[in-house]
């Protein structure tokens, strides 16, 4: 099984990035977990250039996608929603018409943010979309990490003995969702 993690945060650095490559530590056997980290050069969605041959980088995010059997997203929390860079990217992958990569594509979601209530806004916009866009998702546990300065190191080590046992199951039941999504609507149905 591959899941995809797709961080919502531009910044090189950023709360969510190290929180999906902290996540990547957390995978059961027999789960390999994929990055994809090209959402600085999607460029912003135009129906002109959603032809054949689209933009390089929306074909790799709609490769990646296709190829992976799950998506984990990390999102941000810009004014109460997820960033702009994010539903592009959705924008782009969900088009043309008849080629959405997320429908049947089972997801999850997850954030980190220094206040208090995490990313409970912007996760619950980012489940809208994807709903719209026709991926089954996991609704529970829901994860909204409060991110505390040291909590996940430079090298993505999770510091802190309860949030790592709760980013691990998070990543078991993720897991076993994605197994019972492909039971009932297989892939080639």
């Amino acid at each position: 099984m591959v899941i995809l993690g797709i961080s919502g945060s531009l910044r090189a650095d950023s709360h969510n990035g190290r929180l999906l490559r902290a996540a990547a530590a957390e995978v059961p056997d027999g789960v390999r977990f994929e990055l994809w980290g090209g959402m600085r050069d999607v460029p912003p969605y135009d129906e002109d250039l959603d032809t054949a041959e689209p933009p390089v980088e929306v074909a790799r995010l709609r490769d990646a996608i296709a190829r992976a059997d799950a998506l984990l997203i990390a999102t941000p929390e810009y004014n109460s929603s997820i960033p702009g860079c994010l539903k592009n990217a959705i924008d782009w992958a969900s088009r043309p018409y008849g080629k959405n990569s997320f429908a049947r594509k089972p997801s999850a979601v997850i954030g980190a943010s220094p206040g208090l209530i995490g990313t409970a806004v912007a996760q619950q916009h980012l489940r809208s979309l994807l709903g719209y866009c026709n991926s089954p998702q996991m609704n529970a546990p829901e994860a909204y990490i409060h991110f505390t300065p040291g909590l996940i190191d430079a090298e993505a080590r999770v510091t802190n003995d309860s949030t790592e046992a709760f980013l691990r199951k998070f990543m078991e039941e993720l897991h076993a969702f994605v197994v019972r999504v492909y039971t009932v609507l297989p892939r080639n149905a």
